[in-house]
């Protein structure tokens, strides 16, 4: 039986999977040690859990065990990366180059640099939100510490060309730094075969709960250092002190476990319901994918429908169907998304996409209802005001 409101913001977020919260729960009550105590058996019970789990996050990316960093999210990920680099090869130069159209987190991480003092090469990217290789090895300089470029964009789903970028930077000595939120338990990602020197990524965008992330961080081939941003009882060797959330962590790890078992058959069963959704809702006049539809992730797609303003879009839909029109971490704001103007669309065009992302529990049903309530949507709101039609 349908169940409303319809989801379909899994970028924005995920259901905790029953599996994962089944795993967690004893560690809240029965199991409840401090993995850092170390002189009785609840702490040992704590640490074992917490480095199985660091076991499971690592082998999901085919990372090692001891290049699994726990933070509270991607967000702190991205500042520790960043930071950290900067700080730590402060003698070589304080130069980073990341791309417009990255997640805020990285965005505003790279504007307290340059307000420190630090330089930032902003690239572009095309219609189709990819880069140009050319232009991110012109922007190198003798003083690059770091290219900062995410996996897969969290509005569009464009997925960069990470295993060029990586080649980029381990040519000319440089550490590359990729936000993977979006792109980790959904498509295979490996840290060596994609050469990537740090990660960051976040366990509720994979079915985990939320308040819980990692940062990779490579040991060698070359070694990524840092400067801890968080000082304290020296924690996560040092780079993340704070007493470890050990349910968040043991939740953390299963939803990787999970991932790595069942990511194929979820892409498979879900990518065609995107196409489905997708093919339906283009039949609408004038509706446009945005961003390139080849180099993507298979469980998203954003859609722009002229003459519609989206936030009344959202509105005609918030009861039955729940979706966003761009990152939930940029909700609040009334811009338009800057994702899509870096892509050239103009501010209207902008305000009257919305982002569809689809997941695990994502229904054939679900997916026949979102079209039938969005398409009943867009053709109400341009009877209203059909000269905004281009």
């Amino acid at each position: 039986m349908l169940q409303l409101p319809v989801y379909l913001d899994y970028n924005s977020t995920t259901p905790c999977d029953p599996r994962v919260v089944q795993a967690m729960l004893p560690y809240f009550t029965q199991k409840f040690g401090n993995a850092a105590s170390r002189s009785h058996a609840l702490g040992w019970e704590a640490e074992e859990a917490v480095e199985l789990a660091r076991e499971q996050v690592a082998r999901l990316i085919g990372a090692g065990p001891k290049e699994i960093v726990f933070t509270s999210g991607a967000t702190e990920g991205d500042n520790l990366a960043i930071k950290g680099v900067v700080e730590m090869y402060a003698a070589k130069g304080n130069h980073v180059i990341t791309v417009v159209t990255e997640h805020k987190a990285v965005l505003d991480t790279c504007h307290h640099l340059e307000k420190s003092g630090g330089e930032v090469t902003w690239l572009p990217v095309d219609e189709d939100g990819l880069i140009s290789l050319a232009d991110l090895e012109a922007a190198i300089r003798p003083e690059t510490v770091l290219i900062a470029v995410m996996y897969a964009n969290n509005e569009i789903g464009v997925i960069q060309p990470v295993r060029e970028i990586s080649a980029i930077a381990r040519r000319h000595g440089i550490l590359f730094f990729t936000d993977a939120t979006q792109a980790v338990g959904k498509i295979p990602v490996d840290v060596n075969a994609d050469g990537i020197d740090l990660m960051a990524f976040s366990a509720h965008k994979l079915y985990g709960p939320k308040g819980i992330g990692a940062l990779y961080v490579r040991r060698k081939g070359p070694r990524a250092r840092l400067t801890a941003q968080m000082d304290g009882g020296g924690h996560e060797r040092g780079m993340r002190s704070g007493t470890l959330n050990v349910p968040a962590i043991v939740g953390f790890g299963k939803a990787c476990e999970l991932c790595a078992a069942e990511m194929e058959t979820d892409r498979q069963r879900i990518g065609p319901l995107r196409d489905k959704l997708e093919q339906g809702l283009l039949a609408l006049e004038g509706a446009k994918v945005n961003g390139s539809r080849h180099y993507r992730l298979p469980l998203v797609t954003n859609i722009s429908f002229p003459g519609v303003d989206g936030d009344a879009l959202l509105a005609g839909l918030g009861k039955n169907v729940a979706l966003s029109s761009g990152s939930a971490c940029t909700s609040a704001s009334m811009e338009p998304s800057y994702v899509l103007k870096a892509l050239g669309l103009d501010d209207d065009l902008a305000h009257s996409s919305l982002r569809l992302g689809l997941g695990r529990y994502t229904t054939a049903e679900e997916v026949e209802y979102a079209m039938g309530q969005i398409a009943r949507t867009v053709a109400q709101l341009r009877a209203n005001s059909p000269s905004k039609l281009a």
